[in-house]
């Protein structure tokens, strides 16, 4: 890479570029020397680089700013270029919704006004074309409430570009600013407030989500900014090099910005009611989402220390850019994340950050094994202070953990566990071998027994059992040593049967290299009629599976070549289940072997979803909903399949439809050349002669007919395509009834009568009264540990040292709710187009309230199905 764009990237770096200054005046300067010589033969390629430059490290851009003010007092026509390029990509950014694009280009544009390049009217302007763009939409009469989301985007982005040069307006264009501040406080009081429901990474905030009482993100932002211009508009997290060059900036011509619009919202439906508000709703919140949550694991006296409230924010905004523009570059990322331009330490800031984008809902902005690499590199960035900041999140969070939604617990059970698996899996598990006397269903106790579990995986079960030798006890909470459990095993000393004879024969046709043809036709002549359909399917699943049961590829090679056998023996759904159960009883002693092994045949369509369903609530796996995670990860895996296949379907579809414009587009100039040619025939003595080249013309002939068959070959890949998914369509709506009804059937069985149990927190405390006795026994009583912490499990659902008062039904209906919950919210795109009939068939009147509110919550629908 070239010097200068060296000098470019490190800008505010101690790096070698800059020698050992850390000085950001020396570095501008030493900068904008070689920029400026470099204008002279490649200004385009510094134009382009030196945008991108802003646009993805965004908490460099006052720096970017200062050089480009400095540029702009050498070469006016450079900086012009470079502010109209700039406004032509923010106009694309709005139109095509590109939210990271439109924020952080709002930042360049209020930084460049610091420095004297931009015309601060010129950003009023802006401002106010958003702010009206977002006063229109949640206008209940002219606009589209339901596309509150991107007008909360809109403020959102003008608030926070306030930090960066609120001073500044308010010294050069103090009425026109007063007039953007009153329009702010404007909309936020006819805006709707925002509710957390179904996205509160607790159960708890989730219900009180009701009441405003709690201040959502933009009314939060508001307020940090109204503190922030009572202080005279003075912060520390934000670095303001131009003041080191006011007196030579203040000379130079500032520019206009174009004009710019925002694109037209969605017209409102035409009927609009619960559903299509909802829907409209659920689009818009898509496309636009929140971009941070904020997880408050530890107390505003460590991670808010020395801060003002704005600073927050604005570290916040720091963090995630990194995040957003390093991902895939784990080192780099960790390397700025831990050097940003901030005089106050922030590593509570920073893991509370991270932690909350790991566990956000409804999905992470990234796969969350880049969120485990980026904490394992800070650890090793910061050996001093960060380990035991995450350390203590963990704590924080299992204090929780019974409050935690369901999916959350799963993320954060995920990452624990590998996180464990790269640090030796060192942990003081003797700080929890409590969970041992806690009733086998609390949440504390399943949260340990599920780490375990993946441990296990990521390594092998002797080497988990040495690393939780300082609580020896806690061996019982360990997965069963992972080994089949064959029926036919000829070393268990188990007396031989007909079976094991049965067994046997069909391992030596699959070691004879028999057909898959050959073996099915001794099952029907040979197996089937003498001993039916129970002992066919429990011999062939058994000794297929025990064959390739050595790894996954034995797996996948066996099923390859003798799915056909199973799919012969197992058409429909009652013998899918069937073999489910086998399978599901082969494994039993190894959780991850099982959902693969399912998983697996699912893709190879041996099994449907359906089945997969009918089995996860059948009687054995209910009973295990609130103490293991098994069942959920393979009805995970089976929706998730269903959906992906939707997903990819949509995507041919698209691209297919690209090919299908294009095939058009190209016979059309083929044929209108043909004919452009033959209309060049002429008549002599009533003979057409041609008066073109024969020859060319029987090569437009062959191009005509060529590009026409193209299409014609587009057009049949699309329809084949699009009644694949007509298919997979109708095959999700079937999936989606039969989820839903069996909660609903399981959980109507199982919850108490909604005049008992109206909420969660009503359904918590069924049990407590019987418990209250317990809890007032001072046995309990709690220890200080070394460390100072308490040694008591919390909220625990209001338990306190090893009392856990919820009961197990009660457990089991709060785990099952959860999961319905996050079925509901991670599957919302697809749900939505089948609403109609999930209500009709499922969502009714008769269904128990609180199995309702989960669906609800999850889709963010109100519960009245009011607009």
């Amino acid at each position: 890479m070239s010097s200068w764009k060296n000098l470019l990237l490190r800008i505010g770096d101690k790096c070698p570029e800059y020698g050992t200054s850390g000085d950001f005046k020396d570095h501008i300067e030493t900068c904008f020397g070689v920029i400026r010589r470099e204008l002279e033969h490649s200004a385009d390629d510094v134009l382009q680089f030196l945008l991108q430059c802003a646009e993805q490290i965004p908490h460099k851009i006052p720096l970017y700013g200062t050089l480009v003010g400095l540029l702009n007092l050498e070469n006016e026509d450079f900086v012009k270029k470079l502010v109209e390029n700039t406004q032509t990509t923010f106009q694309e950014a709005l139109d095509s919704g590109n939210c990271d694009r439109i924020r952080t280009l709002m930042r360049v544009l209020t930084v460049m006004m610091c420095s004297k390049v931009l015309q601060p009217g010129s950003l009023v302007v802006v401002f106010e074309t958003l702010l009206s763009s977002a006063a229109t939409t949640v206008d209940e009469e002219k606009g589209n409430p339901s596309w509150q989301a991107r007008a909360d985007f809109y403020v959102t982005c003008i608030l926070s570009c306030l930090p960066w040069g609120g001073a500044e307006l308010v010294e050069q264009v103090p009425e026109e600013i007063e007039r953007v501040m009153v329009g702010l406080e404007a909309y936020l009081s006819i805006r709707r407030h925002a509710s957390d429901t179904g996205l509160s990474f607790f159960e708890d905030d989730d219900e009180s989500g009701k009441s405003p009482v709690e201040k959502d993100f933009l009314e939060d932002l508001w307020d940090r900014i109204q503190a922030l211009s009572t202080n005279g508009w003075k912060l520390d997290s934000v670095p303001r090099p131009h003041l080191s060059f006011e007196a030579q900036l203040v000379s130079g011509k500032s520019h206009e910005f174009g004009p710019v619009s925002c694109p037209e919202q969605p017209h409102p439906p035409s009927t609009l009611s619960g559903i299509t508000f909802g829907k409209q709703k659920h689009e818009a919140e898509l496309k636009y989402p929140q971009r941070i949550r904020r997880l408050n694991i530890f107390p505003a006296s460590k991670s808010e220390i020395d801060m003002q409230p704005i600073d927050r924010f604005v570290v916040e905004e720091y963090l995630l850019d990194v995040l957003l523009f390093f991902n895939g570059c784990r080192k780099e990322c960790a390397s700025y994340m831990v050097s940003l331009p901030v005089p106050f330490r922030y590593e509570y800031l920073m893991a509370e950050t991270i932690f909350s984008q790991l566990l956000l809902l409804p999905q992470p902005p990234f796969k969350p094994i880049y969120y485990t690499l980026v904490i394992m590199d800070l650890c090793k960035a910061l050996p001093g202070a960060f380990p035991a900041v995450v350390a203590g999140a963990v704590r924080a969070l299992f204090e929780k953990i019974a409050d935690l939604d369901m999916e959350c617990r799963t993320r954060f059970i995920l990452w624990f566990s590998h996180h464990l698996s790269n640090f030796q899996f060192i942990w003081p598990w003797e700080e929890w071998a409590y969970v041992l006397d806690l009733p086998k269903w609390a949440p504390q106790r399943v949260f340990v027994q599920e780490v375990l579990e993946r441990e296990v995986r990521l390594s092998y079960w002797d080497k988990v059992k040495q690393s939780i030798e300082n609580a020896p006890a806690l061996e019982e909470l360990l997965p069963p040593k992972g080994s089949p459990n064959f029926k036919y095993s000829a070393e268990d000393g188990r007396e031989r049967t007909e079976q094991h004879a049965l067994s046997a024969e069909l391992t030596n046709k699959v070691k004879g290299r028999q057909s898959a043809r050959e073996i099915i036709v001794w099952i029907e002549e040979s197996l089937y009629p003498v001993h039916g359909l129970e002992v066919t399917i429990e011999v062939v699943v058994q000794t297929l599976l025990d064959i390739g049961s050595k790894s996954f590829t034995h797996l996948i090679t066996v099923l390859e070549r003798y799915g056909q056998i199973i799919s012969k023996m197992c058409p429909d759904y009652d013998k899918q289940v069937m073999l489910i159960s086998e399978v599901s009883s082969y494994w039993q002693n190894h959780a991850q072997m099982t959902a693969v092994a399912i998983d697996r045949m699912m893709g190879y369509r041996l099994i449907s979803n359906l089945a997969i369903v009918s089995w996860v609530f059948s009687p054995a796996n209910i009973e295990q909903f609130h103490t293991s995670d098994r069942p959920w990860e393979i009805l995970g895996n089976a929706v998730s399949k269903t959906y992906n296949r939707i997903c990819d379907l949509r995507k041919e579809i698209a691209s297919l439809k690209k090919s299908v414009v294009s095939a058009e587009a190209a016979a059309g100039r083929a044929k209108a050349e043909l004919e452009a040619a033959e209309s060049k025939l002429t008549l002599v003595d009533g003979e057409p002669v041609l008066g073109e080249n024969p020859a060319r013309i029987k090569r437009l002939k062959s191009q005509a007919e060529k590009t026409t068959n193209e299409e014609l070959s587009a057009r049949e890949s699309l329809e084949a395509k699009e009644a694949l998914f007509a298919r997979a369509l109708d095959e999700i709506e079937a999936l989606f009834l039969s989820l839903y009804r069996n909660f609903s059937n399981v959980l109507t069985e199982r919850l108490p009568d909604p005049s008992r149990a109206g909420t969660l927190q009503d359904l918590k405390s069924v049990n407590a009264d019987e418990m209250a006795v317990d809890l007032e026994e001072p046995s309990a009583m709690e220890l200080d540990s070394e460390n100072g912490r308490t040694k008591k499990s919390q909220s625990n659902g209001g338990s306190t040292g090893n009392v856990y008062n919820i009961g197990e039904k009660e457990q089991w209906c709060l785990s099952t709710l959860g999961y319905v919950k996050a079925f509901s919210r991670q599957y919302a795109s697809e749900i939505w187009p089948h609403i109609e009939k999930l209500d009709a068939e499922v969502l009714t009147e008769e269904a128990h309230p609180l199995f309702r509110k989960a669906v609800y919550s999850g889709l963010r629908r109100p519960i009245n199905n009011q607009v």
